[in-house]
């Protein structure tokens, strides 16, 4: 019982607490209609607690966006798809960008976010064609 207690364990990472094989872009883009309506609701206020604590809502929810599309970059999309979309890789850079430092989580700019929206749709619509091939 004891030798169980201390013996070495291997760590693992994942999405989630198990390696499921569940995955949708409908996570991401969750998200970023979060970072969206947060953009309007700071436009909308004046108070500085209110602001600040939106603001550092709206940097998690974009760093949770590009969580959410590399683990669908990096565990879901296979060699086949990067063959058959090959844009997909500038797709999934270019959304993380948007919801980088340069994008929402370092602005304010509600374009920026319909943005990054546009390109989890093109994202989506590539997975959604790959799920049903």
């Amino acid at each position: 019982m004891f030798a169980r207690l201390f013996a070495p364990t291997l760590e693992v990472s994942a999405h989630c607490d198990l390696p499921c094989g569940v995955y949708d872009p409908a996570q991401a883009r969750i998200e970023a209609e979060s970072i969206k309506a947060i953009i309007a609701k700071v436009a909308d206020n004046d108070d500085p607690d209110f602001r600040t604590r939106a603001i550092l809502i709206k940097e998690q929810r974009s760093e949770l966006v590009k969580h959410h599309l590399w683990v669908l970059w990096t565990d879901y999309f296979k060699p086949s798809h990067f063959e058959k979309y090959p844009q997909l890789h500038t797709l999934v850079n270019e959304a993380t960008k948007l919801a980088g430092a340069s994008g929402t989580k370092g602005e304010l700019d509600a374009g920026k976010a319909d943005e990054l929206l546009a390109k989890i749709d093109e994202i989506a619509e590539i997975f959604w064609e790959t799920k049903r091939a």
